[in-house]
């Protein structure tokens, strides 16, 4: 755990692959709640399973970011 990160919440779109998945998955080492918006959910509840029985926290929102109304849905769970 890093005492800076810790109890930090990140919004990560992207996140059923590649970088995206890449940056759950450290910052979830770090002790950031990640909040996980894609539009293939079934990678990302894999992923979110991952993190959260590694210890970490993890929360999944479908999101299309180009849709105003699923992006403001990603950032009002965030919150």
């Amino acid at each position: 755990m890093n005492k800076h990160m810790e109890g930090k919440v990140i919004v990560i779109t992207g996140a059923s692959s590649g970088m995206g998945e890449a940056a759950a998955k450290h910052l979830s080492q770090l002790g950031v709640a990640v909040v996980l918006g894609t539009r293939r959910t079934d990678r990302i509840e894999k992923l979110a399973n991952e993190i959260q029985e590694s210890g970490g926290k993890a929360l999944t929102i479908a999101t299309d970011v180009t849709q105003r109304d699923q992006v403001k849905k990603l950032v009002d769970s965030a919150c």
